[in-house]
């Protein structure tokens, strides 16, 4: 076990045992690259995340973050570090909680896949452990869940051809592609004795699914732990990461993934999975961010059960996927092992919100 210390962005690490990459290639590819980055090179890992490699470099002096996917059999569509950088390297001018991408390299002989180095920005990140920094402030719970909603809504009221993205995804018939391509992820990652509740509810979120309205930059995976905040101003989140699923669809989507991530009192506690709050912070309900949400953007947020309910399928078999990797042994973070356990609390829980629908 290696032991963390505080970064001003949160914990780093020694680089976990499995997790190292060849840094000559990687030292002499950045030099290449990003010519003002001279001097040698030093390596610590955010060892926070559970899927994707997030590694903090420091080259004479600079710091930089550097992002691939994790090692074994990724599903379909996932870590996507070509999409990431080609974000980063553009939302950055009209979005200024997204930090700028610098570089990519789909040459695999040098961090053994695509990856790329963006911006390191200093902060805090929010996980069960209240920083030190911000234990002094009142009703901290509530202001950084309703900073980390108007983060989001701005994020939805980009204009995409501001920064290059407009062809960044196609809009038209996402709500449709996300329900039928995460019902083909299911069969893919589905354990022998599954359970079947997984494949009634995502024909059941097929056959309800509500119009869009409108279609915007969607981040897909938008939570606290993905969030940086000043210290200073727990009001605004000052940085957002993991953009690696980011597209064009319904920006509803982003809002019901942040209402799974809000927990209700009365959620049970395995709904969370990987995302717990520290336990002195208390949260606004999952109905008062929907409404911080809709004053902020306008948005009819009043078939906003569905989206929740498609967070939480969606998660199940996110974590089903997580836990098959540390199965398999192509991960080292033992977290992600039972993570399995959740995928039917997670089915019941969106079966029971679509029975609630109008």
């Amino acid at each position: 076990m290696t032991s963390e210390r505080r970064s001003e962005s949160g914990a780093v690490s020694a680089v976990r045992e499995g997790d190292e990459l060849d840094w000559a290639k990687i030292g002499r590819w950045l030099r290449d690259t990003v010519p003002e980055l001279t001097g040698p090179l030093s390596v610590l890992q955010f060892p926070h995340g559970r899927a994707n490699l997030t590694y903090l470099l420091e080259i004479g002096g600079t710091q930089v973050v550097l992002r691939r996917p994790p090692f074994g059999k990724l599903p379909p569509g996932a870590h996507d570090m070509r999409r990431e950088h080609r974000v980063l390297s553009r939302l950055w001018r009209a979005y200024d909680r997204a930090p700028r991408a610098y570089a990519f390299t789909d040459d695999h002989s040098i961090a053994g896949a695509d990856c790329f180095v963006m911006e390191y920005r200093t902060g805090e990140v929010i996980r069960e452990d209240l920083p030190a920094s911000m234990r002094d402030y009142d009703d901290l719970g509530r202001r950084l869940m309703f900073a980390l909603t108007d983060a989001m809504a701005d994020l939805h009221l980009v204009d995409p051809g501001e920064c290059d993205l407009e062809e960044l995804g196609k809009p038209e018939g996402f709500v449709a592609r996300q329900v039928s391509g995460w019902a083909r992820r299911w069969e893919l990652a589905a354990p022998d004795g599954a359970d079947p509740l997984m494949v009634a509810v995502g024909e059941r979120l097929a056959k309800t699914q509500p119009e869009t309205q409108t279609h915007g930059i969607v981040h897909n995976d938008l939570k606290i732990d993905n969030c940086q905040f000043d210290a200073a101003d727990p009001d605004r989140v000052k940085s957002v990461f993991d953009w690696d699923m980011a597209t064009l669809g319904d920006p509803l989507v982003d809002l019901g993934t942040l209402l799974h991530y809000t927990p209700n009192t009365d959620d049970p506690e395995l709904i969370q999975g990987g995302v717990r709050y520290p336990k002195e912070l208390t949260l606004p309900t999952q109905a008062e961010v929907a409404e911080r949400y809709a004053q902020r953007t306008g948005a009819d947020t009043s078939q906003i059960t569905w989206y929740l309910a498609f967070a939480r399928w969606k998660t199940a078999t996110v974590y089903q996927q997580l836990a098959n990797r540390s199965l398999r042994g192509e991960s080292k973070d033992a977290r992600n092992a039972e993570l399995g356990d959740t995928v039917s609390v997670l089915a019941r829980s969106a079966d029971t919100l679509l029975d609630g629908l109008t």
